[in-house]
């Protein structure tokens, strides 16, 4: 669009997507804490990393898991702040834990009924020694979609339209967060050993005082 005044053009960007991306500190002591008591969860639970409905682990008593939801509800009210919303909000967080073996993925999807959704990496195998396939294999990335469908259809060489997947390749210890109605994947685990995560939900409870 242009101005009214001499005919300098001026941009607007309109409808972002924010994707946060942190390391979050103390993960090292932390993590092996974490993946031993997922561990435990995922042997007395068969059916753990698909029944994420069936709990929530942020109630666990495990004070790693008290550091973990802290660490959870500073990284909202970031993400909140670094996005323009500087207004209270009262929110509540739902997570799971995932354990992916060899082979395991997660098919495109997003988070219906949620403000936010967040993963954090507990344990990334890892990418040394693949076994032989294609090239372009990205184990253990995710990848989040364009949300706007075919927006890359007329995009030229130089156009910032032109890819519609944004890719992560993540590492133990890293936290994202993304509006929950972004689709997204999560590549397969090529690794003997297991990928394990901790994904979750923000619900906000509502409020009148949200409304634009």
């Amino acid at each position: 669009m242009t101005n009214d005044t001499g005919g300098t053009p001026n941009f607007a960007t309109l409808w972002p997507t924010t994707i946060m991306q942190l390391r979050l500190p103390g993960a090292d002591q932390a993590n092996p804490l974490i993946a031993g008591l997922i561990e435990k969860l995922d042997t007395a639970r068969g059916d753990m990393t698909a029944d994420y409905l069936d709990g929530n682990l942020l109630e666990h008593e495990h004070p790693a898991v008290g550091w973990l939801k802290s660490c959870f509800d500073r990284a909202v009210l970031d993400y909140a702040r670094g996005t323009g919303v500087d207004h209270d909000l009262d929110w509540t967080i739902q997570a799971w834990p995932n354990v992916n073996r060899f082979g395991d993925y997660h098919n495109l999807h997003n988070h219906p009924h949620s403000w936010l959704s967040g993963t954090y990496y507990v344990a990334v195998p890892p990418q040394e020694a693949l076994p032989q396939g294609r090239s372009d294999r990205n184990p253990n990335a995710i990848s989040f979609f364009d949300p706007r469908p075919q927006a890359n259809m007329l995009a030229i060489r130089g156009d910032q339209q032109v890819d519609p997947e944004h890719r992560v390749q993540p590492e133990s210890g890293d936290l994202l967060i993304w509006p929950a109605f972004l689709h997204h994947l999560v590549h397969v685990n090529l690794s003997q050993q297991p990928r394990i995560s901790i994904s979750f939900n923000v619900v906000l409870r509502w409020r009148d005082t949200y409304l634009p």
